[in-house]
């Protein structure tokens, strides 16, 4: 028994000693770091022919070609991060850039590129088109460009800088720090970084809570090279602030702009007879500057206009002392603007067009009033733009463009590159409710107003940001029929609106909630209602828009305002 008992004892000993073995064996596998290392071919997945491009602190999802030594990356990527005003025209295969001064244009495959006319070559193909991509130089974009870039290799790949003086956060590795794939020691090493090597900072783990092993214990990273990933906190040293700066000058655009305040009217031509009027309408107004008849008209969808022009209007203004832009608009049925503006040819045919005839009538200035242009050919309207600025700042003629006013789903206007290239942007801050509306309501509301000027503002500098307004009103039609409404509506100037709604005996009484008076009356069940653009509704609005020092007002339209808002209006000049 107690030689038994002496076997036992030993037998425990090292059982517990297994225990323990296995326990710290267990422990130390738990909180070893691990050694393996994940190859970069495998973390970046490029394919012979291709480059993995790393935008400043983000891997983009679009791999770049790399062909014969020279890097193309996708013309959405230069379009949507590096330079908007690369334009791509997937039609006719061109790709143009736009400066201050001209136009440069180049076709795929091609070495050679034109400046207007003039011809300049480099010794490789600009632009590739794989699929329905297009690809263009590195080197090209730069040329034009603020940013700077550096390749490297194992796999092939290029980190570009192009957000200049903007802060952000690096580090400097510590003495054998290692970025991981996931925020854990026991993820795959990507890099091993030298000692001091800098890393941007990406994200910072939670420096609340402990643990080592935690994911709240690593910073994400990214190294020189464009590897993301993740460093454990101890191993980079105190966070400092860097930013990249550029040597690079973008060229300036200069604009046209008046002395003072712009009191632009717009003068409704429907036909050559329509001209004969100027003279007797601009003598009943009081500090207009600025007449601008609507007498182009895009035609068909090959860039042709029609036109009202006329030398003796022009004449009669100026005998005033006023300003004429010719206003070129898209509301015929026989064109379809998105088709002239998406092909290069079609749409400097129709700039030609209208500079041809701003030249011949010497005219001050171009206002464009396209109200019919989708999202889809957004780019195309904004090329449009820059390529008609070019024609006006060449012959002294002042181009302006009529606005929505500011929404979501108007954004693809672009507002502020048409302030960037043009000289005046016009809203348009009339038609909250207009006569395809479902429910009545104010042609212009002072709270109307007030946003479309604020919005606009925050893209467009106030010296170049006109207000419109309008001298008409909407009289609403309420029939109902078997519980279901139907609406219609008519516009009425500013006389006869008031007259109208006097002579049907129709009460008045001020709105607070949209500065307007208003007024309603019922005849043979029908419920006519109207929201009254008045001399008291008009001063409120020139109020606002004074308040935000714009750059002037224009009114729709010409010969229906009441006399008596001239006196008013000459105030806010």
């Amino acid at each position: 028994m107690k030689q038994q008992k002496k076997l036992i004892i030993p037998f425990i000993a090292l059982l517990v000693l297994a225990v323990i073995i296995t326990g710290i064996a267990l422990a130390v596998k738990r909180y070893m770091p691990s050694n393996k290392e994940m190859s970069l071919d495998d973390y970046f997945k490029v394919s012979e022919g291709e480059i993995q491009v790393i935008l400043q602190d983000q891997i983009y999802d679009t791999k770049a070609l790399y062909e014969n030594g020279q890097i193309y990356v996708d013309y959405a990527m230069i379009h949507d991060y590096l330079n908007p005003r690369f334009y791509w025209d997937s039609k006719e295969n061109q790709l143009l850039y736009t400066t201050p001064t001209a136009v440069i244009s180049t076709s795929v495959d091609s070495g050679d590129y034109y400046t207007n006319k003039s011809k300049s070559s480099v010794e490789y193909p600009i632009v590739k088109v794989k699929g329905d991509m297009a690809y263009v130089a590195l080197d090209y974009v730069k040329e034009h460009t603020a940013l700077d870039y550096k390749k490297y290799d194992k796999p092939d790949r290029v980190v570009i800088n192009y957000r200049y003086n903007e802060k952000a956060d690096y580090a400097n590795a510590k003495k054998k720090a290692k970025i991981r794939y996931r925020a854990s020691i026991k993820s795959d090493i990507l890099v091993k970084l030298k000692e001091d090597a800098r890393v941007r900072v990406l994200e910072q783990g939670d420096s609340t809570k402990s643990g080592d092993g935690t994911a709240s214990s690593f910073d994400k990273v990214m190294s020189e090279d464009g590897v993301v990933g993740y460093i454990r906190k101890k191993d980079i040293g105190k966070r400092y602030q860097f930013e990249y700066t550029t040597d690079f000058k973008e060229e300036q655009y200069s604009h046209t702009l008046k002395d003072g305040k712009v009191n632009l009217v717009w003068h409704q031509v429907t036909n050559s007879a329509a001209n004969d009027s100027v003279l007797n309408l601009l003598n009943a107004t009081k500090g207009v500057n600025v007449v601008a008849p609507t007498w182009f008209t895009v035609s068909g969808n090959h860039g042709e206009i029609t036109s009202f022009a006329s030398d003796t209007y022009v004449s009669r203004a100026r005998s005033l002392g006023v300003d004429v832009w010719g206003v070129c608009n898209d509301f015929s049925n026989d064109s379809k603007i998105g088709k002239v503006l998406e092909r290069t040819t079609t749409r400097q045919k129709l700039e030609k067009n209208l500079i041809a005839e701003a030249i011949k009538y010497s005219l001050d200035g171009i206002n464009i009033d396209f109200e019919h242009v989708r999202k889809a050919n957004g780019d195309d309207f904004i090329q449009f733009i820059r390529e008609l600025g070019i024609m006006c700042r060449n012959n002294g003629v002042v181009l302006s463009i009529d606005n929505y006013p500011p929404t979501s789903y108007s954004m693809y206007y672009n507002r502020k590159e048409q302030a960037a290239v043009a000289d005046y942007v016009i809203t348009m801050a009339y038609d909250e409710h207009y006569a395809g509306s479902e429910e009545a309501g104010p042609v212009s509301s002072l709270n109307y107003v007030k946003d479309s000027t604020e919005n606009t503002l925050k893209e467009v500098p106030a010296e170049q940001t006109i207000i419109a307004l309008p001298f008409y009103s909407r009289l609403w039609k309420e029939t109902t029929k078997d519980g279901k409404v139907k609406l219609g509506s008519e516009a009425y100037g500013m006389r006869s609106a008031r007259e109208t709604m006097i002579d049907a005996g129709a009460k008045f009484g001020w709105n607070d909630d949209t500065g307007m008076n208003y007024a309603e009356y019922t005849k043979d069940g029908v419920v006519y209602k109207m929201w009254l653009e008045d001399q008291t509704s008009l001063e409120e609005k020139m109020k606002t828009v004074s308040d935000n020092k714009t750059a002037g007002y224009a009114f729709w339209k010409l010969g229906l305002e009441d006399s008596a808002v001239w006196d008013m209006i000459i105030k806010y000049m």
